[in-house]
C-alpha cells in the first residue's frame, strides 16, 4: 500500500520538483492537492490524476489522504503544518521550517505531543553526492575538518516564485531560500553545529524587502569555520568544499539535482580519488524515505530538530546582518 500524499500548496514547486519524483516512487502516491487557485487546481488534479479539495482543512481532513507535504510559502508553513497535524495527518514540510525558530519549535512540540512524524524537505540529504562526501570524511580521508565553503545561486529575477521576494510571506532572500540548505549540508557532512554566525549582505532594486546577495562566516562545533556564500543574480551554480588537515574534497554541482556531480579528493594538490555521479533521484528517495519512516522500515534524516537548528542559524544570520556583529545561535 503506497502513502498517499496531499500536498498543500501546489505550485510550480510541486510541478517542477516533486511530480517528476513521483513518477519514480515505489513506496508514494499523489492522492490530492489544494493551491488557492482552484481553476488551476483542477487542471493540475486532472493532469496528475489526484483529487483537488476546496480548502487546506478538506484535504487535511480527507480518510483518502495519508500524509500532508506543505509546499506553500514560507509565512503558511506554522499555520498549514499546525492544521494538519490537528487533524492526525504525519507532515512533510518545505524548507526552511518557517519564518523563525521559535515558530518551528512550536512545530517540533506540536508534532510530539501528537505524536506525529514531522519531517523537512531538505531533499539535499538525499543526494548521492553529499552522501558519498559524508562517508569519505567519516572514513579519515581528509583527517579532521578544519575549513568548509557551500555556495548556491542562482537568477531569482527569472523565477516563476513571485512571493520569495515578499518579506511577509518569505523567510528573506537567497540565504532564507537557498543558503538554509547549504548550512544543513555542511552540518550533515561534517556533524558539526553552529555556534555563531557573521553575515554580509545588501539588497538591490529588484528584491524588495530582502537580501540579493550574501556572504556568512559560520563559527562551529569541532574547531570547524565555515562560509556559505548565496546569490539570487548570478548564474545557477552550487557548490560544497571541505578541507581537512589532512586533504580536501571538493564537489562541483555538489548540491545540484540537474547536473552531472564531480567529487574529487585531494592531498597537496594531486587527485588521490574521484567520483562521478549524479542526484536526479533524490526527491524520489526523499518521498519514498519518508513514507518508509511512518511505517516504521527507515529512519527519516532530515528531521525537525535538524531543521529547527538550521533555523537558529537562520535567524543568528539575519541578526548579524541588521547588528552588523557577530552573533551567536
Amino acid at each position: 500500500m503506497k502513502t498517499r500524499y496531499g500536498i498543500l500548496g501546489f505550485g510550480l514547486h510541486a510541478v517542477r520538483r516533486l511530480m517528476p519524483g513521483f513518477a519514480h516512487t515505489q513506496h508514494s502516491v499523489l492522492g490530492g492537492l489544494w493551491r488557492r487557485d482552484q481553476q488551476q487546481a483542477a487542471a493540475n488534479a486532472a493532469a496528475y490524476h489526484a483529487t483537488s479539495y476546496a480548502t487546506p482543512e478538506d484535504l487535511c481532513a480527507s480518510p483518502d489522504i495519508d500524509a500532508i507535504f506543505v509546499a506553500s510559502p514560507d509565512a503558511l508553513h506554522l499555520e498549514h503544518t499546525l492544521l494538519a497535524l490537528r487533524h492526525g495527518k504525519p507532515v512533510l514540510c518545505e524548507k526552511p521550517l518557517a519564518m523563525n525558530a521559535a515558530q518551528a519549535r512550536q512545530m517540533v512540540d506540536a508534532a510530539e505531543a501528537a505524536g506525529l512524524l514531522l519531517g523537512i524537505g531538505h531533499n539535499y540529504r538525499f543526494n548521492r553526492s553529499l552522501e558519498l562526501i559524508r562517508d569519505w570524511i567519516a572514513a579519515g580521508h581528509i583527517g579532521s575538518p578544519v575549513l568548509a565553503h557551500a555556495q548556491f545561486s542562482y537568477p531569482a529575477q527569472k523565477s516563476s516564485r513571485k512571493w520569495i521576494t515578499d518579506p511577509s510571506l518569505a523567510n528573506g532572500g537567497p540565504i532564507g531560500d537557498v543558503g538554509v540548505h547549504c548550512i544543513d549540508a555542511i552540518r550533515l557532512v561534517t556533524g558539526s553545529d553552529v555556534l555563531s554566525v557573521s553575515t554580509l549582505a545588501r539588497a538591490d532594486a529588484l528584491s524588495g524587502g530582502v537580501e540579493a546577495f550574501a556572504a556568512l562566516q559560520l563559527e562551529m562545533t569541532g574547531g570547524l569555520f565555515a562560509n556559505v556564500t548565496t546569490s539570487a543574480r548570478t548564474p545557477y551554480r552550487t557548490l560544497i568544499e571541505v578541507t581537512g588537515d589532512n586533504g580536501v574534497i571538493t564537489s562541483e554541482n555538489g548540491l545540484s539535482v540537474d547536473h552531472p556531480v564531480d567529487v574529487v579528493l585531494r592531498r597537496n594538490g594531486e587527485v588521490i580519488e574521484s567520483a562521478a555521479l549524479n542526484n536526479l533521484d533524490s526527491y524520489t528517495r526523499m518521498l519514498d524515505g519518508f513514507a518508509l519512516a511512518l511505517r516504521g522500515q527507515a529512519t527519516y534524516p532530515a528531521t525537525a530538530i535538524d531543521s529547527w537548528k538550521n533555523m537558529l542559524a537562520l535567524d543568528a544570520a539575519y541578526k548579524s546582518w541588521r547588528s552588523g556583529q557577530r552573533e551567536p545561535v
